[in-house]
């Protein structure tokens, strides 16, 4: 989802309006610091973007290099893909035309009536952490909550509208997490709810046309019109949240990426919503304790309308140093400044960055749809085991983290295709995976063709699959202790790689090279430094998934 970033200049202005206490007066104009029900923890970290400057990224997340992401939830349940809980309400959209012809007419079933759908009947937490475990994912984050406001957990503050009282009536986020501590992974949770007020907008709106044209959707509905139906005693609007005056252009289906980040005329949350939003995902984190927090926002949630994004990371700073003895907790955001990235590390959305980067990053991605898509399986459009491999080679030559999401489907399982690709990215792990865990970039990032075709980053991300494929002139290098690195990106056809920047009387390796290792099979290969640059001779056989081919130089 594309999104503009709203601050250049003012963080700075509205960090000093901003007070270091969770509880505090209103400033007013700004919807700030309404009484908290859920204390911050009180710490070194103060609830300030100069306070939170103090953070370094914990070894165990430097190290780790790669995480999976279970982006499930009530979306799911129709297979239609991304963003289903606002398109559905898109008159004349694709997946408007389909939920009218699966379930009706928005009016008579809306997204509510989806997630009373939504059983996850099939769903083995432990089954699917241990085969992401087994592909060589060293950390594990699920879906909290998304855009559609419903909580996958046994919420506090969202009591009525979570996994626990409608829809599979499971506590979801429990069941990750309890899966993630069997498998002695790292947990982490997705976090976008922050984004309901304008982003369910859609769902006060009817038809223009056909038999339905004025009917409004189920969006105005509140608890008074549950009478007799499955959802009464339920208040429509806990969910929806749709009671406040609409966005400018609000018509405007592309009007919500320009309004991303609260600017541009979009309608500003109230500070009853920050404040709920706030004591969610401060629940969230005490009952749960997760490592790691992914906020689908500009900076953090809310920011810069609200402090509560400032609050929550100031509390789980603090609280992972009381309850571990030192920080340990990982926080990310979307387009951030140079300075905002010192306080939470930088998430870039389906894309990588072209340089290497002065603080540890990370790249998020789906091999289909963020949502399952019952249409990418069809037409067989997944990555492929290749593309991710090749992706998370060159991001963490750059000093990032590769998390990937596998689109899981309503019933709480993976298809088979799904399943295919993520046991081949484990073969490839096993075999190399000493060149990415633990490593850090060398001097430079890389060589050859694909970088000088790479695209620029584009708002939050989006240059993935926008460069020229990668080929066996195309080299990432990262270092570990003594040893260099050098992944050469496709098997050589002519059984010879060459690596330009190894070269004889190189600037940046001048050390004398005495052995050249294939990773996959630990034989030594021969090789010869030339003017040219270091010739390795690549041996007959072929390792299994050879797509990338790391070599240790000593």
């Amino acid at each position: 989802m594309k999104r503009r970033s709203l601050l250049k200049g003012g963080s700075a202005f509205i960090s000093a309006l901003i007070l270091e206490k969770s509880l505090a007066a209103p400033v007013q104009g700004l919807g700030l610091l309404e009484p908290a029900y859920e204390p911050m923890h009180k710490g070194p970290f103060k609830p300030t973007w100069q306070s939170l400057q103090q953070y370094k990224v914990p070894d165990w997340y430097r190290d780790a290099k790669f995480g999976m992401w279970a982006h499930w939830g009530p979306q799911c349940q129709p297979e239609a893909g991304d963003w289903y809980a606002r398109e559905m309400y898109m008159e004349g959209s694709r997946k408007y035309e389909f939920h009218v012809k699966k379930y009706g007419h928005p009016s008579k079933f809306g997204f509510k009536d989806v997630i009373n759908e939504w059983k996850a009947e099939n769903w083995n937490p432990d089954e699917l952490v241990t085969l992401y475990k087994n592909s060589g994912a060293q950390y594990f984050m699920a879906l909290a909550n998304h855009h559609d406001n419903l909580d996958l957990y046994d919420s506090k503050y969202q009591s009525e509208w979570n996994s626990t009282k409608v829809g599979p009536k499971k506590d979801i986020i429990g069941g990750w997490a309890k899966a993630a501590k069997k498998a002695g992974l790292p947990f982490g949770v997705s976090v976008h709810a922050a984004h309901t007020w304008s982003w369910l907008e859609v769902a006060t709106r009817a038809d223009k046309n056909g038999p339905y044209a004025g009917v409004p959707y189920d969006g105005n509905l509140t608890k008074k019109d549950g009478a007799g139906k499955w959802w009464n005693g339920l208040d429509p609007q806990a969910l929806y949240e749709q009671n406040h005056p609409l966005s400018q252009n609000s018509d405007d289906d592309g009007a919500i990426h320009r309004q991303w980040n609260w600017g541009n005329g979009a309608s500003v949350p109230s500070k009853a919503y920050c404040e709920k939003f706030y004591n969610r995902t401060i629940d969230l984190i005490n009952k749960y304790k997760p490592d790691l927090i992914y906020f689908d926002d500009t900076a953090l949630p809310l920011w810069p309308i609200s402090d509560v994004g400032l609050r929550i990371a100031a509390h789980m700073y603090n609280k992972s140093i009381k309850d571990n003895g030192k920080l340990t907790a990982v926080i990310t955001g979307k387009i951030l400044d140079e300075q905002q990235r010192k306080a939470v590390v930088w998430d870039i959305e389906r894309g990588q960055s072209n340089s290497i980067e002065p603080f540890t990053w990370q790249t998020d991605t789906c091999i289909g749809d963020w949502h399952y898509n019952r249409e990418v399986y069809d037409r067989k459009g997944y990555k492929s085991a290749q593309t991710v491999i090749h992706t998370l080679i060159d991001v963490v030559s750059k000093n990032g983290n590769f998390m990937l999401n596998v689109p899981v489907r309503g019933d709480g399982t993976i298809d088979d295709q799904e399943r295919k690709i993520v046991e081949d990215i484990g073969v490839w792990m096993r075999a190399n995976g000493e060149s990415i865990y633990g490593t850090h970039p060398w001097k430079i990032f890389g060589e050859g063709p694909a970088q000088e075709g790479a695209a620029a980053l584009t708002a939050q991300g989006f240059n993935e699959g926008k460069g020229k494929p990668f080929t066996d002139k195309d080299v990432r290098f990262v270092t570990k202790g003594n040893y260099l690195y050098a992944t050469v990106m496709a098997w050589p056809e002519t059984g010879t790689a060459v690596i330009k920047s190894l070269a004889t009387g190189n600037q940046y390796h001048t050390a004398k090279i005495n052995r050249v290792e294939l990773v996959a099979t630990k034989e030594p290969l021969q090789f010869k430094q030339t003017a040219e640059g270091l010739v390795v001779i690549f041996p007959a056989n072929r390792p299994e998934a050879s797509y990338a081919n790391a070599l240790k130089i000593s």
